[in-house]
C-alpha cells in the first residue's frame, strides 16, 4: 500500500479542484476506482483520505500511520492518502467538500457536522483519545477571576477546546463573544501561532490540546489554571474520535472495517508499549513537520492522555449541551450520529469488550 501525504487544509482542498476536474472530464465526480472486496468484488485500486491532527491527542493515527498499521490492514489494494488539519471545523470541511473520506476529530465539530448536514454528513465509528486538554496562563493569573479583561487562545472558533473554554467561563460569570469582546477576549488562533503569542505576551493564556499544553509551560513559563479532565466525571470525556463520511462508508464498508482494525491495533500498540509509541509518534511529527517534540514535552503530554476504542458516548451529549448554552450549537438530535457495529465487530473478533453508543 502506497501512503500520500497531504499538507493541511490547502492541500485538502486541492483534491476537491481534481474532483471537479475528475466530473467535468466525465469522471463522474470521483478520483477513485472500486475497492477491491467490495459489492462487485473488482480488484482495481482505490484511495482512503484520511485527515488528522499533528497533535498527541491524535496519537492513534500518528502510530498507525508510522508504525504501518493502517498500511498492514488496508491491504495492498487501497491507497491511503493523509492530511493534516489544525483544529476540527478545518477538517469537517475538508468532510463536506469530499477532499477527505475520514478524520480523527474532537467531539463539537463532529456535532456540528452533524447538525449542519441535518444527520447525513459523517457518522463517528470508533473513540480514540480521552484528556490531554488543559488552560495554560501566565504565572500571576491564580483565579478565574484574574481572566477579566484579558485575551486567551483556542485553536479555532467552535472547535472543542473553544467550547469547552467559552463554558467554562460562563460557569465562573464571566461573558465572552464570538469577535473577541466580553471579560475576556477570546482569539481564535492555530495552536502553533499560540506558542509565540504567549511567548511574547500578546495573549494571557490558551486553552488547548497537548503537545501544546506541555510546550506552554516548558518553554514559556506557564502554568495550569484548569485541567479539563478535572470538569468530567471519572476525570474521561472525549478528545479525538474517528468519523467517517456517510457515502464513504455505505459505499466501502470493507475499506472502513480495515480502517478499524488498524485503529484498533494502534491503539493496542500505544497501551501496550509506551516506549515504542512515543518513539512513533516524535517520528511522525517529524515527518509532519520537520522537527520532533523535545523529550521531556512528549513525556509530560504523553501520560496526560487515555487511549481507548470507546467513544465516551456520554460525554458527547454533554459537549454538545455545552455548545448550545454558549450559542455555538442550535438544539440538535444527535440519535444516529454514531455507527459501532463496525467496531463492535473488530473487538469481538479479538475477544475485547464491546463499547456502547449511550
Amino acid at each position: 500500500m502506497k501512503v500520500r501525504r497531504l499538507r493541511g487544509m490547502a492541500a485538502a482542498l486541492a483534491a476537491v479542484a481534481v474532483t471537479a476536474l475528475a466530473a467535468a472530464c466525465g469522471g463522474g465526480g470521483d478520483t477513485t476506482t472500486t475497492a477491491s472486496g467490495g459489492a462487485g468484488g473488482d480488484t482495481a485500486k482505490t484511495e482512503l483520505r484520511l485527515g488528522f491532527f499533528p497533535n498527541i491527542t491524535h496519537s492513534t493515527a500518528l502510530v498507525g500511520v508510522k508504525k504501518g498499521f493502517f498500511e498492514k490492514a488496508l491491504g495492498s489494494n487501497v491507497t491511503l492518502k493523509t492530511a493534516t488539519f489544525n483544529a476540527g471545523p478545518a477538517a469537517t470541511e475538508a468532510i463536506f467538500s469530499d477532499a477527505i473520506d475520514a478524520t480523527y476529530i474532537g467531539p463539537n465539530p463532529a456535532i456540528n457536522a452533524w447538525s449542519k448536514s441535518k444527520g447525513q454528513a459523517i457518522k463517528i465509528v470508533a473513540g480514540s483519545a480521552s484528556g490531554g486538554v488543559f488552560l495554560i496562563v501566565k504565572p500571576e493569573i491564580n483565579s478565574a477571576a484574574d481572566l477579566k479583561g484579558k485575551k486567551i487562545a483556542t485553536p479555532q472558533l467552535g472547535n472543542t477546546q473553544d467550547v469547552a473554554l467559552r463554558y467554562w467561563l460562563q460557569q465562573q460569570g464571566l461573558k465572552t463573544d464570538t469577535k473577541g469582546g466580553g471579560d475576556v477576549s477570546i482569539v481564535p488562533q492555530e495552536n502553533a501561532q499560540t506558542l509565540q503569542t504567549f511567548a511574547t505576551g500578546d495573549i494571557d493564556g490558551a486553552w488547548v490540546p497537548e503537545p501544546f499544553a506541555s510546550r506552554l509551560i516548558q518553554e514559556s513559563k506557564g502554568k495550569i489554571l484548569v485541567n479539563e479532565s478535572d470538569l468530567w466525571p471519572n476525570k474521561q470525556f472525549v478528545i479525538t474520535h474517528l468519523i467517517v463520511r456517510q457515502q464513504f462508508l455505505k459505499e466501502h464498508p470493507d475499506i472502513v472495517k480495515k480502517l478499524i482494525e488498524g485503529h484498533v491495533e494502534a491503539n493496542a500498540y500505544i497501551n501496550s508499549d509506551p516506549a515504542g509509541a512515543k518513539e512513533a509518534i516524535n517520528a511522525e511529527l517529524q515527518d509532519l513537520s520537520g522537527k520532533p517534540l523535545k523529550p521531556e514535552v512528549l513525556d509530560s503530554a504523553f501520560k496526560n492522555i487515555t487511549f481507548t476504542n470507546d467513544p465516551l458516548a456520554s460525554t458527547l451529549i454533554t459537549s454538545a449541551d455545552h455548545a448550545q448554552k454558549v450559542g455555538l450549537l442550535d438544539p440538535v438530535d444527535l440519535n444516529g450520529i454514531y455507527d459501532l457495529t463496525i467496531l463492535n465487530e473488530v473487538l469481538a473478533a479479538k475477544g475485547r469488550q464491546a463499547v456502547s453508543d449511550k
